[in-house]
């Protein structure tokens, strides 16, 4: 898993690229919660994920949740292999996906 971000202001975009399994789920909770401190606006950039597990799954509805309350948190890029993941699971219901 590598995550990379670029802050304008309290706008926030992390790419991530990699996997996100239950190994490094807990990292990636962790690495997101202190990021969005003071941010309003979050998007995740995920062109160059290549997979995540129900942990990851996890982590962005808690983030949401999060991001909900303060302006939005938006998903963009998404491959084929995460696009099934989101739908097999009903997150392509949750999530804004663009």
């Amino acid at each position: 898993m590598i995550i990379e971000k670029e802050k304008n202001g309290t706008d926030l975009v992390i790419y991530l690229s990699g996997r996100i399994d239950s190994i490094t789920a807990p990292n990636f909770d962790v690495e997101l919660k202190s990021s969005i401190v003071g941010i309003e606006t979050l998007t995740l950039d995920m062109e160059k994920l290549d997979y995540m597990s129900s942990a990851c799954l996890r982590v962005l509805l808690s983030v949401q949740k999060i991001m909900n309350a303060r302006g939005g948190m938006k998903v963009i890029h998404v491959n084929d292999v995460i696009k099934e993941i989101f739908d097999i699971t009903g997150f392509s219901g949750i999530l804004t996906i663009e």
